[in-house]
């Protein structure tokens, strides 16, 4: 079950009230994608915030501005949710967007446009482990009990926009061809300019060395986290509250082995295996 004063189902998948409405959906169903529009689909705790940091400079060749003057969730909306009605006049192009949708459930103006794609994969268990975090801080969404309490939700998909194999696994089988490019939130952990480097040529940028350096160091995580147009510290106590956990809290990969124990790992690896099982992509990870 679920809270229906917080949440609400859409094909299967639970989106908050706070932050999403039929009429916004309704909205992104009708939306018109242009040719030159990019968006950065993740899974829920898998960068998103990251890649609304980086695309604007990479777009822009590195100027600072829009980061520094504009909230994230308003110069990179999330498709699905209220806001961007809201603000998307106000974009110029190339325009940039975040998503969490599953590729089934993408406009209609997506698929006939030549807009690109970047998905951006996350190691589950950090994912669940940031995802646990965030629903302690988050009033608008459910507490999340305890640690073995959250672990079940996850893996039954009785979380925000599902489960997490159903969700990469959508986005691994598409018809994109060379619009999608994936890349791991780990990669942009070990090696950010490389990966900036990457992103740029998939979106047919020419950044020169010092450009990459220069957007590399606005992106690494303490920078951000001290950016207030980034950090969410904009968004009123009652909806986020920062003294239950940071939003940004440690910008690592690996963090899940601070947290499972033994049992929770056999457990959560069993299953999540066992839902991948048949899928020989080199980008899921080693969960045994």
């Amino acid at each position: 079950m679920f809270s229906a004063d917080k949440y609400f189902l859409h094909h299967g998948i639970l989106l908050p009230k706070e932050t999403h409405s039929l009429e916004s959906l309704k909205f992104v169903q009708e939306f018109t994608f242009k040719d030159d529009d990019v968006v950065a689909v993740t899974y829920p705790k898998s960068g998103t915030v990251w890649m609304q940091e980086i695309l604007p400079l990479v777009l822009n060749g590195g100027d600072l501005t829009p980061v520094q003057t504009i909230c994230n969730w308003d110069r990179v909306p999330w498709l699905e949710e209220s806001r961007l009605e809201l603000v998307v006049n106000n974009l110029t192009s190339p325009r940039a967007f975040v998503s969490h949708l599953p590729y089934h459930l993408m406009p209609a103006s997506f698929h006939t446009s030549k807009a690109k794609a970047i998905y951006v994969m996350r190691n589950p268990k950090d994912v669940m482990v940031s995802s646990f975090y965030f629903h302690q801080m988050a009033t608008f969404l459910d507490d999340p009990g305890t640690f073995d309490e959250f672990m079940d939700k996850f893996l039954e998909g009785r979380v925000l926009f599902g489960k997490w194999t159903d969700h990469v696994k959508s986005w691994r089988h598409t018809d994109l061809t060379d619009r999608i490019m994936y890349i791991t939130y780990e990669e942009l952990v070990q090696d950010l300019a490389g990966s900036l480097k990457s992103i740029s040529k998939f979106l047919d940028k020419s950044l020169n060395e010092d450009v990459i350096e220069k957007i590399a160091e606005h992106c690494k995580f303490n920078n951000m986290k001290s950016n207030v147009m980034s950090n969410f510290s904009l968004v009123p106590e009652e909806l986020m509250n920062h003294s239950k956990s940071s939003f940004f809290r440690k910008g690592i990969s690996g963090d899940w082995k601070n947290h499972f124990s033994p049992d929770q790992l056999t457990q959560f690896s069993a299953i999540i295996l066992e839902e991948l099982e048949g899928e020989t992509d080199s980008l899921f990870y080693d969960l045994k």
